[in-house]
């Protein structure tokens, strides 16, 4: 058995451009794990309604944040992935659940190399059914159908483990330097309600009352909003933050639904009436900066605190290719070697 690694992220559009960004949201909002309805309804509501209208707009934000050498997700990415290969001594291939850099070219990249045991390792800290399992679930279906003689290792949600909490911490703290912050705000990536539900594995702990995220329960294996009241909880605690001085959000949210609350823009419009002058942003959901943390946060964010009366603003960079991360990669690649 020859081993390998497949690191996915998220993905993006090729450009820019509307004529870009439309196939791309197509594939992403009609993945039925990221708008989980039946598929007549989700081709009516996508493809209906939100391809419309959303390419022109999201192209417009795309073009606010993309560089000379293309997607900031993508770009970041590589250069994370290229430490990281040179850091273990087996093959490490990159992909994206969606885009032109899919997960089949990866698997085939590794297959290439001989490899017939992959870990599998979602760059997403937390698990969510919109993340980690659409990932899971397509590279396993892909294995089955192209590449039956591989066996995968999936590497379960980071959210607590210690070297990542410890990076992510030492980061946070390293961009803090020398900015007298009144607030700590860490904004994840919102997500139905539902899909906590449905990713309970007893079907009766989440009610989503403010308890059942402290209270220990199987279901937290897969709960996207305990494991991230808890990534804040373990930084919060390495860091020294006293109570009152942070706060937890959610963003992102789609129209029509029940999202997780509080919402990251309605309480950075409050800040400044509370007090709050000076804010900082961590959003730990993501391991590589990206549309949504550096237009909606770093720009949109920005802009909506200083119009409400905030005077300094502080979008604290994602982990992207810090050498304490790429090390941590390295180190559970190096622990899956010895398996």
């Amino acid at each position: 058995m020859k081993k390998g690694v497949l690191l996915v992220n998220l993905g993006s559009p090729e450009s820019p451009t509307a004529k870009d960004v439309k196939p791309y949201l197509d594939e992403f909002l009609m993945d039925k794990y990221v708008i989980d309805v039946p598929f007549l309804l989700r081709a009516l509501l996508v493809r209906g309604i939100i391809l419309q209208t959303r390419p022109k707009k999201s192209a417009e934000a795309y073009a606010r944040i993309w560089t000379d050498e293309g997607s900031p997700l993508i770009v970041i990415s590589k250069k994370m992935h290229q430490k990281v290969k040179q850091l273990v001594d087996v093959p490490v291939a990159l992909a994206m659940r969606y885009g032109t850099m899919t997960i089949q070219k990866g698997l085939q990249e590794l297959k290439d190399q001989g490899v017939t045991e992959v870990m599998l390792l979602p760059l997403y800290p937390q698990h969510a059914m919109a993340s980690t399992t659409t990932i899971l679930v397509l590279a396993e279906e892909l294995r089955q159908k192209h590449f039956p003689e591989m066996t995968f290792t999936n590497v379960p949600a980071f959210y607590n483990k210690p070297d990542f909490i410890q990076a992510l911490a030492n980061s946070i703290k390293r961009h803090l330097e020398g900015f007298e912050y009144d607030h700590l705000l860490f904004s994840y990536h919102g997500i139905p309600k539902r899909h906590i539900r449905k990713t309970d594995v007893t079907k009766s702990h989440c009610k989503i009352d403010g308890s059942c995220c402290n209270t220990p329960s199987p279901a937290h294996e897969f709960c996207y909003r305990h494991q991230c009241y808890e990534t804040t909880k373990q930084v919060v605690k390495l860091l020294g933050i006293p109570e009152g001085k942070y706060s937890q959000t959610f963003q992102s949210r789609l129209a029509g639904d029940k999202w997780l609350t509080p919402y990251t823009d309605v309480e950075i419009n409050k800040m400044p009436e509370q007090g709050i002058k000076k804010l900082a942003v961590v959003t730990p959901a993501f391991v590589a900066d990206c549309l949504e943390t550096l237009e909606e946060i770093a720009m949109e964010a920005n802009e909506q605190f200083l119009h409400h009366g905030g005077e300094e603003f502080m979008a604290i960079p994602c982990l992207n290719d810090e050498d304490e991360w790429c090390g941590v990669v390295a180190n559970w690649i190096k622990d899956f070697q010895k398996q």
